[in-house]
């Protein structure tokens, strides 16, 4: 997979999320504590992570529940205030997730030199939020338009809290999405910390072969085998938590037992 390879340098990498407590706005927000607060909470984070090893960072928006489809100036704003305060001390390429705005999503990347977003970019769902119906002709514009184009399309096209409209098969939406011009594909869960699907990640990857595939949600150290023997990589947050919890801080040995496992997968699937 030259794209991961260019990205991570890494057969198979393992991004972990850095889930930003909620930002200004948001019904969880701390006024009091502030963006400090935020810096402060996922820069233990990226320090325990890099410790344990992974390969790469998604900066998510996590804890802005209820999540919008469409975010204000706000949230952009912090989500780039937070990345650039924690710049200097990122060693691992990194993207960016601003839940569900694929729009808000490039442009805290291009202002923040991320390698990739991820965000759901095509397909119509209906999902807890509403009705969630991407129009890709305009993100991709927009993308041009900013100068993104160097910023990488993770597209998840089963995306949680939600199910596709109509009766298209996951193979059928992985070719249209790859089509279409996305740079991978990822397969998620029914919602946050909860395991994808290997029957539908296997389908996605025999749809689209040449193409990275990662799961996108629930891998945890005793399924990161069997995850690794289909994907090409896959995000991991909630399982490296203290106590398995998404809004709890990184366990360090959580995250170096994660770590330890991956590498004996990645032997084993090289054999």
């Amino acid at each position: 997979m030259s794209l991961l390879d260019d990205l991570f340098g890494v057969r198979k990498p393992i991004i972990a999320m850095l889930h930003v407590p909620a930002m200004p706005g948001r019904p969880r927000h701390d006024r009091v504590a502030g963006i400090a607060h935020l810096v402060d909470t996922v820069g233990d984070d990226l320090d325990a992570l890099q410790r344990a090893g992974v390969d790469g960072f998604l900066f998510c928006n996590e804890a802005d529940l209820p999540y919008q489809i469409g975010v204000g100036p706000e949230i952009a704003a912090g989500m780039a205030a937070v990345i650039g305060q924690l710049q200097s001390r990122i060693s691992c390429p990194f993207g960016v997730d601003v839940v569900w705005d694929p729009i808000t999503s490039l442009a805290v990347a291009r202002a923040t030199g991320a390698a990739f977003v991820r965000e759901v970019f095509t397909g119509a769902f209906e999902s807890d939020l509403g009705i969630m119906r991407p129009d890709f002709g305009a993100i991709a514009a927009y993308r041009e338009d900013i100068g993104a184009r160097s910023v990488a399309l993770f597209s998840n096209i089963t995306p949680e809290f939600a199910s596709s409209l109509g009766n298209r098969s996951i193979a059928a939406r992985a070719r249209s999405a790859a089509y279409l011009g996305v740079d991978a594909i990822l397969i998620s869960g029914q919602i946050t910390g909860t395991s994808t699907n290997l029957h539908e990640l296997r389908e996605a990857k025999a749809a689209v072969p040449d193409m990275p595939v990662l799961a996108n949600t629930g891998a945890r150290e005793d399924t990161v085998e069997d995850i690794l023997t289909i994907a090409d990589g896959l995000f991991v947050g909630t399982s490296l938590k203290h106590e398995g919890v998404t809004w709890n801080a990184v366990d360090p040995e959580r995250a170096g037992r994660f770590m330890t496992a991956v590498h004996r997968a990645r032997d084993a699937v090289a054999v």
